[in-house]
C-alpha cells in the first residue's frame, strides 16, 4: 500500500511538473527560444492567490490564471519580441533578468520572508490501509484533463494547427498568412495560465510561497521537458510524470532523500548522453 501511496503522489507531482513544462516546450517549439522566466510565473501566480483569497477560491484561482495570462503576453512583448532574431545568449540573458526582476518586485511588496496561503483543506481519503489525499487526486485529476484538452487544441483547432505550422517554419507559415506575433503571443498565454494553474497545485500540497519559490520547480519542470524532448508536448507530459514518480521514491526512501535533487539532475545528464533529443524528441537540422 505504500508502494501504491507514492506512486500516486509521483504522479500528481509529476502531473504538476508536466503541466509547467508543456509551457517550456511550446515557447522553444514555437518561438525556438527558452523562457527561464517561466517559473517565476508560479510564485506570481501563489501570489496573485493571496491577494483575491479573501473573496472566494475560485475567484482567486481565476483571477490568478487570468493575471499571470496577461504578465505573459506583456513579458512577451516587452522583453522577448524585441530580440526576434537576435543571438541566443541575448535572449537567454533576457530571460534570466526577467527572472530576477520578478523575483525583486515580489521581494518588495510581500517581503522575503514565507508566505503562508492555505486555499483549502480538502482531507484525506482512505482506502482500506490506502490514505491519500484529496488534493493529490484532484491534482492528477486536473493535470490529465489539462494535458488532454491541450493535446486535442493543438490537434483540432485552427489557432492549434498554426502553432505546429510555426513551430514546423516560421518563414512558410508566415507565407501561408498566419500571424506569426499572434500564434507566439497566444503561447506564452496559454504557458502561463498553466503556470498559475501549477501554482495552485504547489499550494494545495505545501501551503507557503516565497518571491523564489518558482525557481526550483521552474528548472525541474525544464528538465522534465528536456527529458522528454523539448518542443514535444507529449514529451513533456511524459518528461513530468517520470520526474515526479522518481522524485517521490527518493524522497520516501531515507538513505538517498538527501540527493533526491542530484538523483534527477544526474538521471538528465544520463539521458542527454545516451539521447540528447529526449525520449520523445526529433533531432533536426538546423538551415545555415
Amino acid at each position: 500500500m505504500e508502494f501504491l501511496t507514492t506512486f500516486v503522489n509521483g504522479l500528481s507531482l509529476g502531473g504538476i511538473y508536466a503541466m509547467i513544462a508543456l509551457g517550456y516546450t511550446m515557447v522553444y517549439g514555437i518561438a525556438k527560444m527558452l523562457n527561464f522566466a517561466h517559473g517565476d510565473i508560479i510564485m506570481v501566480g501563489g501570489y496573485t492567490i493571496s491577494l483575491f483569497l479573501g473573496a472566494n477560491p475560485i475567484v482567486a484561482i481565476l483571477a490568478s490564471m487570468i493575471f499571470c495570462m496577461l504578465l505573459g503576453v506583456v513579458v512577451e512583448k516587452v522583453a522577448y519580441k524585441p530580440l526576434r532574431g537576435a543571438s541566443p545568449l541575448a535572449v537567454l540573458i533576457t530571460a534570466i533578468g526577467v527572472s530576477y526582476l520578478l523575483q525583486s518586485i515580489a521581494q518588495m511588496l510581500f517581503g522575503s520572508a514565507p508566505k503562508f496561503i492555505v486555499i483549502a483543506d480538502l482531507g484525506i481519503l482512505k482506502i482500506g490501509e490506502l490514505a491519500i489525499g484529496y488534493s493529490t487526486i484532484i491534482t492528477l485529476a486536473c493535470s490529465v484533463v489539462v494535458m488532454v484538452a491541450l493535446s486535442l487544441f493543438v490537434k483540432f483547432s485552427k489557432t492549434g494547427r498554426a502553432m505546429v505550422a510555426v513551430s514546423e517554419d516560421k518563414g512558410a507559415a508566415q507565407l501561408m498568412g498566419i500571424n506569426v506575433n499572434r500564434i507566439i503571443m497566444i503561447t506564452f498565454a496559454i504557458g502561463s495560465a498553466l503556470a498559475a494553474l501549477a501554482s495552485v497545485f504547489f499550494l494545495l500540497k505545501a501551503p507557503t510561497m516565497s518571491p523564489t519559490f518558482g525557481s526550483l520547480p521552474g528548472i525541474k519542470a525544464f528538465t522534465a521537458a528536456v527529458i522528454g524532448g523539448i518542443g514535444s508536448i507529449p514529451g513533456a507530459m511524459i518528461g513530468g510524470l517520470l520526474l515526479g514518480v522518481i522524485e517521490c521514491f527518493a524522497q520516501a526512501v531515507p538513505a538517498i532523500s538527501p540527493y533526491t535533487d542530484a538523483i534527477e539532475f544526474s538521471i538528465l545528464i544520463i539521458l542527454l548522453l545516451v539521447k540528447p533529443s529526449g525520449l520523445l524528441g526529433k533531432m533536426r537540422r538546423e538551415k545555415v
